[in-house]
C-alpha cells in the first residue's frame, strides 16, 4: 500500500497498530483505578495522598489535571491550581465543571496576589465562570459563583449589580431557595436589610431541611445584634442534623466573633477537626486558625 509516495507493509502496520492499541488500553486500565483512588482520598480531604497518586499517573488527561487542580485549590496553592486547571481546560474545553473550578482558582489567585496582577486574574475568573454557565445553563454552582462575581467586582472588571440581578433571575428558575438567597445578597448590597432578611426567611421556607439556609439566616440576624434569635435558628438546624460539621464550624465562628461561649467554641472546633469532612466543608486550616485564636483569648 502506498500513501503520499511512502510504501507501507500492511502486516507491519497492523502489528504496530495492535501494539499501540495494547499500550493505550493498558494506560487507560492503569489510570482508571488510580484516578478512582485519588478521588476517594480527595473526598476524604486527604489532598496530599490524592496528589501523590495523580502525579504518578504517566499519561494525564483532562480528568487527572482537573482533580490535580482541585487538590491544589483545597490546599490554597492557587498558582498550581490554575496551572493544572488550564491544562485540563486545554484538553477538554467543553467541560462546564473544569471551567467552574478554573474560575474559582483564578478568583482566589486574584484575592491573594498583588494589585498589579490581581485584575488580570479576576478577569480570567469571570471569563471562566461565564463560560461554565454558557456550557451548562443549569449548572447552579457556576451560576451562583458568577452571581457573586458580578455582585462584588467593580464594573471595570466586568462586575455590576444589573448583571448580578439578571443572573439571580436565572438561578431562581432552577432553585427557589438559592434564588431567594441571591435576592437577599442583592438587598444587602443596597443596604435594604429588612428586605434581605425577608428573602433569607423565604429561602428557609423553600428548603426547610437545608441547615445551610438556617445558618445564613442566623448569621445575618446575629449581625443585627439579635443574638438570642440567631441562637434559636442554630438550635433548629441542630435538630435537623446535630452532627453536621458545617453547623459545628458556623456556631464556633459565630461565638468567637461575638466573644461568648468560648469554651463551647473550642469544643466545637475540636470536634470539627476530628470529624469526617468533605471538600464542601470549610477547610481544616480555617478551623485550626479559629482554634488558635480562641486558645489565645
Amino acid at each position: 500500500m502506498r500513501y503520499n509516495g511512502i510504501r507501507f507493509h500492511g502486516g507491519v502496520v497492523r502489528v504496530r497498530l495492535f501494539v499501540l492499541f495494547l499500550g493505550s488500553f493498558s494506560l487507560l486500565f492503569a489510570a482508571g483505578p488510580e484516578l478512582d483512588k485519588a478521588r476517594k482520598f480527595y473526598n476524604l480531604t486527604d489532598f496530599d495522598a490524592s496528589l501523590k497518586i495523580l502525579q504518578a499517573i504517566p499519561e494525564k488527561d483532562s480528568a487527572v489535571y482537573e482533580l490535580v487542580g482541585r487538590n491544589y485549590y483545597m490546599q490554597a496553592e492557587y498558582k498550581k491550581a490554575t496551572e493544572a486547571l488550564e491544562k485540563a481546560w486545554a484538553a477538554d474545553p467543553s467541560s462546564s465543571e473544569i471551567a467552574l473550578w478554573a474560575g474559582r482558582a483564578f478568583g482566589r489567585r486574584a484575592e491573594t496576589s498583588s494589585v498589579l496582577t490581581a485584575p488580570g486574574y479576576a478577569s480570567k475568573a469571570r471569563q471562566f465562570f461565564e463560560r461554565a454557565a454558557q456550557l451548562s445553563p443549569d449548572n447552579l454552582e457556576a451560576l451562583t459563583d458568577l452571581f457573586e462575581y458580578y455582585l462584588e467586582a467593580p464594573s471595570f472588571l466586568g462586575g455590576g449589580v444589573e448583571k448580578a440581578a439578571a443572573t439571580s433571575a436565572r438561578i431562581a428558575r432552577i432553585d427557589a431557595a438559592e434564588g431567594y438567597w441571591t435576592q437577599a445578597k442583592l438587598a444587602e448590597k443596597h443596604k435594604e436589610y429588612h428586605g434581605a432578611e425577608e428573602q433569607l426567611r423565604r429561602a428557609v421556607e423553600a428548603a426547610p431541611q437545608q441547615i445551610g439556609r438556617l445558618i445564613d439566616l442566623a448569621r445575618f440576624i446575629a449581625k443585627q445584634g439579635r443574638i438570642q434569635e440567631a441562637d434559636q435558628h442554630l438550635a433548629r438546624a441542630e435538630k435537623i442534623n446535630p452532627d453536621s460539621p458545617k453547623l459545628m464550624f458556623a456556631k464556633a465562628d459565630l461565638y468567637i466573633k461575638q466573644h461568648r461561649n468560648l469554651d463551647e467554641a473550642k469544643d466545637l472546633l475540636q470536634r470539627y477537626l476530628a470529624a469526617s469532612l468533605t471538600p464542601d466543608d470549610p477547610p481544616r486550616s480555617n478551623a485550626e486558625k479559629l482554634l488558635k485564636q480562641v486558645r489565645g483569648s
